[in-house]
């Protein structure tokens, strides 16, 4: 097994960071510096900072309606962290980010290898969110927001948009660019009122309240891991 996947599998952190701490040197295999390519076999001892890594972990999937105002990071010295929010015992991480001024669905785990999949802009998972704007929205600009807007120098992949009433509408993306959702429509001159997720891939935010988490069901696993898996494989 690769060393990054089987650091990232004891729940500590995901592929990336692991990657991370590989290259600054923090971890050695049986005694020995390790790099990005090592492979690690049963009885190896592999250690942070000198430190034993434990055994893999069982694996947490979980799904959070996070409020605004919650910052999606691990930084501990950051007020108000998703991490601290949750406030799991084991060690989990954010799937990806929800704006610090955004509501809804966010998955958290300490399965690095869902993590690295899920935000794979290849992949083309499917995120679907509301969106209520400060002013009425015409048909026009509905259909220029799903045919792309350029922001950040860019255009946007073509994406899904379903009039709900004159200032609400819904937006299903395979794209996840900074704050993408307030960039387009501040390109057509609309202001984002709220903003709020409610899907990702098979996962619905359905009546969680605002606040609460829950973990994901077996249903809801088979469906989501054995795609990604799929993918991967």
């Amino acid at each position: 097994m690769r060393l990054n996947k089987y650091i990232s599998e004891t729940g500590i952190c995901s592929r990336r960071e692991a990657d991370r701490w590989i290259e600054a040197g923090r971890v050695t295999v049986n005694g020995t510096a390790a790099g990005l390519g090592t492979q690690v076999e049963a009885g190896d001892q592999v250690c942070l900072d000198g430190a034993p890594i434990g055994a893999k972990k069982a694996a947490v999937y979980i799904a959070l309606n996070k409020p605004p105002g919650i910052t999606c990071t691990t930084e501990e010295g950051v007020a108000d962290n998703i991490v601290d929010f949750v406030g799991h015992p084991q060690r989990i991480f954010p799937i990806g980010r929800l704006d610090k001024d955004s509501e809804g669905l966010i998955l958290l785990t300490n399965d690095g290898d869902i993590v690295n999949e899920l935000l794979r802009a290849e992949n083309l998972h499917e995120k679907e969110y509301v969106v209520w704007v400060e002013r009425p929205i015409s048909d026009l600009s509905l259909q220029m927001l799903g045919q792309g807007v350029r922001i950040m120098g860019e255009v946007t992949k073509p994406c899904r948009v379903i009039r709900e009433d004159r200032d609400r509408f819904r937006m299903i993306l395979t794209q996840g660019r900074n704050r993408q959702i307030r960039r387009m429509c501040s390109a057509l001159g609309h202001r984002v009122r709220r903003l709020k997720r409610i899907r990702i891939v098979n996962i619905r935010l359905c009546d969680l309240p605002l606040g609460r988490w829950r973990d994901l069901t077996s249903a809801e696993l088979e469906g989501l891991l054995p795609r990604l898996r799929s993918r991967a494989g």
